[in-house]
């Protein structure tokens, strides 16, 4: 009887994955397609007039598979650049956030009292506000110390960001106190009991912050277009929204090519990060 009740729930959970799914198999299928088949399947949508008069047929497979937009993507410049951009804001401020937000996290854990938590609880606060919110704060806040239109303006505010302190609190305040006390008592030093015995046992939180870190500042969209002036330092993000009306297939592919560093962490980390979020 209960094996019958699940199967409504999985149904509707395969049919919920597969509606999450479509997208990103368009994307796939519309990568593979040339621009003249692109241009027949979707052309009401990529009209410059707004308004759809046919109906538009989404297509799950290309009538004739091809590398056309691969081959043009290659050839693109421009879509390097913004890679590289990407790529530049992304991995060092996951690497910093994530070991200033351990850092932070260990005193929080590991030193308690009333100001430790009301402290914490700025943090808290800071951090279930939406980005949009402080974007105006590090805009005046890049121009008086002269960071606006430089990369910086984009890696500090990512590097202090305080979800990864709030996440990683939580769970340091897991580590048995009498842990820490007895490796104190033999003599080790706050950094010891730091690396040694915090971080050992955090693991999986660490992979959740920074896989979350990653996610997030790849696929950014309002920093650089507030902080950034010069379109040479956006990142691939802002490029490709830019692009899907201009040239739609090289949109497919490199969207496609914008997704694989995603799915890789995500495939290899899922573990940690559903670990690390308990």
């Amino acid at each position: 009887m209960g094996e019958k009740k699940r199967l409504p729930l999985l149904a509707a959970l395969i049919l919920l994955a597969l509606l999450f799914l479509a997208p990103m198999a368009l994307t796939i299928a519309g990568s593979l397609m040339s621009s003249d088949e692109i241009a027949a399947h979707y052309g009401p949508v990529l009209a410059d007039d707004g308004y759809m008069t046919e109906p538009v047929e989404l297509r799950f497979l290309p009538d004739r598979p091809t590398a056309e937009q691969y081959e043009n993507l290659v050839r693109e410049p421009a879509y390097w650049q913004k890679y590289t951009n990407s790529v530049l804001y992304t991995v060092p401020t996951t690497l910093l956030q994530t070991a200033v937000a351990a850092l932070a996290a260990y005193g929080f854990a590991s030193r308690p009292g009333r100001g430790r938590r009301l402290l914490l609880l700025g943090y808290a606060l800071l951090a279930l506000m939406p980005y949009q919110v402080t974007l105006v704060p590090n805009y005046f806040v890049s121009k008086w110390l002269g960071l606006y239109d430089t990369r910086w303006a984009i890696l500090l505010p990512g590097v202090f960001s305080t979800f990864g302190v709030f996440l990683l609190t939580k769970y340091m305040a897991r580590v048995p106190k009498e842990t820490m006390e007895a490796a104190r008592l033999d003599g080790a030093g706050e950094w010891r009991v730091f690396l040694h015995i915090c971080l050992p046992q955090c693991k999986s939180a660490l992979w959740a912050a920074a896989m979350l870190t990653f996610f997030d500042n790849w696929s950014m969209m309002e920093q650089p277009l507030i902080l950034l002036r010069g379109e040479e330092l956006y990142p691939l993000s802002v490029w490709l929204s830019r692009l899907n009306g201009e040239q739609p297939g090289l949109a497919f592919a490199a969207a496609v090519v914008y997704l694989l560093p995603c799915l890789l962490i995500f495939a290899l980390g899922q573990r940690n990060l559903g670990e690390g979020l308990k």
